[in-house]
Order: C-alpha cells, then sequence, then structure tokens
C-alpha cells in the first residue's frame, strides 16, 4: 500500500506538464508520468524526480492515440498504487491549416489524442476516486477552449469539447468529493508550440520571427513587480 497520494500526468516529458510533474513531486506525491522523448532523459528525469522527493516515481510510454494502451497504462498505474487520486490530462498534438486543406487523418488525430483520450483517463481514473470520497481532476485545456482561432479547426474543437467535458464531470462529482477543472493557459513557448510557427507563419503569410512575437511568449519574459 502506499500512503502518500498518488498522480498520473499525462505528457509529463516536457513542456507545461513536465513543470506540473515538478511541483507535484515537491508536494510528496508519488507520480505516474506519461510522454514520448529520448529512453535516457526519461530515466533520468524519472530517477531524479524519485532521488529528490523520496517518491515513487513510475515512467509509461502509452500512445494516447490508442485505447489499448491507455487502458494498460491506467491498469499498471492503478494495480502498482492502488489507484490515481490526482489525474492531470495534457498530452495534445496541434496541425495548423485551413479547413479545407486540413488532412482527414490530422483531424482525427487531434480529436483523438486531445479529447478522446481524456475521456479514457478520466473514466478509469474515476471508480478509485469514488471509493475513496476524494479526487482531483485537471484538465490542460487552452485559451482556445474560450475563443477561436484561424487555422486551428481541430484543435479548438477538441479543446471546446475538453471544457464541456470538464464542466460535465465536475458536476457528476461535485457531491462525492471529486473536483474537475479545465485550466485555460495562453501561449506558452513548448515544443508543441514551436512545432506550429512554422505552419502559422505559411498560413497566415508572415515571418516565422514574426509568427514566434505574435502568438507565443518570450522564452524569458519581463519580471513583474
Amino acid at each position: 500500500m502506499h500512503p502518500r497520494k498518488t498522480a498520473l500526468v499525462t505528457g509529463a516529458t516536457s513542456g507545461i506538464c513536465l513543470a506540473i510533474a515538478t511541483e507535484l513531486a515537491s508536494r510528496g506525491m508519488n507520480r505516474v508520468l506519461n510522454g514520448f522523448g529520448d529512453s535516457a532523459d526519461i530515466e533520468a528525469l524519472r530517477s531524479d524526480l524519485a532521488r529528490a522527493h523520496g517518491a515513487d516515481v513510475l515512467y509509461d510510454s502509452a500512445d494516447m492515440s490508442r485505447q489499448e494502451a491507455i487502458e494498460a497504462m491506467m491498469r499498471r498505474a492503478i494495480d502498482h498504487f492502488v489507484g490515481i487520486d490526482v489525474l492531470v490530462n495534457n498530452a495534445g498534438i496541434q496541425h495548423v491549416a485551413p479547413v479545407d486543406e486540413l488532412p482527414v487523418d490530422k483531424w482525427n488525430d487531434i480529436l483523438t489524442i486531445n479529447l478522446t483520450a481524456v475521456f479514457h483517463t478520466t473514466r478509469l481514473a474515476l471508480p478509485h476516486m469514488k471509493f475513496n470520497g476524494w479526487g482531483r481532476i485537471v484538465n490542460i485545456a487552452s485559451a482556445h477552449a474560450l475563443v477561436d482561432s484561424p487555422y486551428k479547426s481541430a484543435y479548438v474543437a477538441a479543446k471546446h469539447g475538453i471544457a464541456g467535458f470538464t464542466k460535465t464531470v465536475a458536476l457528476e462529482g461535485a457531491e462525492i468529493g471529486i473536483t474537475a477543472n479545465a485550466v485555460c493557459p495562453g501561449y506558452v513557448l513548448t515544443p508543441l508550440v514551436e512545432k506550429q510557427i512554422p505552419d502559422t507563419a505559411k498560413a497566415r503569410g508572415i515571418t516565422e520571427n514574426r509568427s514566434n512575437a505574435t502568438c507565443c511568449w518570450p522564452r524569458n519574459p519581463p519580471s513583474v513587480s
């Protein structure tokens, strides 16, 4: 048995959720990290988090586009830790193109990874949360869950879906100690955003430097007093 609470974080090997996973580690939680990357780098990250905070840290490379892979990851995590107490859904992909030029496979992939995967992890985490009468679900949505943007139809559709899905889960869990919240950040210069800069520049007919300057936070933003 693990007396500590356990958090499962998808897309945790880079970007926003790497920072979230590190913060959860500092709060003494066991963690399951999911994401892609160099195996040696990921093992170094896993062992560093475990050593620095004295917690049990597992890594699972489940492909979030595959239902069976998500189910296997959740089974392994639940069997090892006897449940998931905190679920952070962050894994996502992006493709920038006008609607009539958006490849169908890109639409399907974005909806599957950015939206459907959140349904699968949530439905599989909820039984343990309900049994304990306590759970926290945090879905990393986007400003695009609230407002539109050209050339990102699939992403905007998925993130609007996340907002609605989160509200439903919140209503269902409100009386039994389970909360669900969606965080809607603006542009953050993560690997996902960096990869879309060339496509955004092409779609808007501007340079990549201008696209970077207009759509992303600077790497070293000024401090606020």
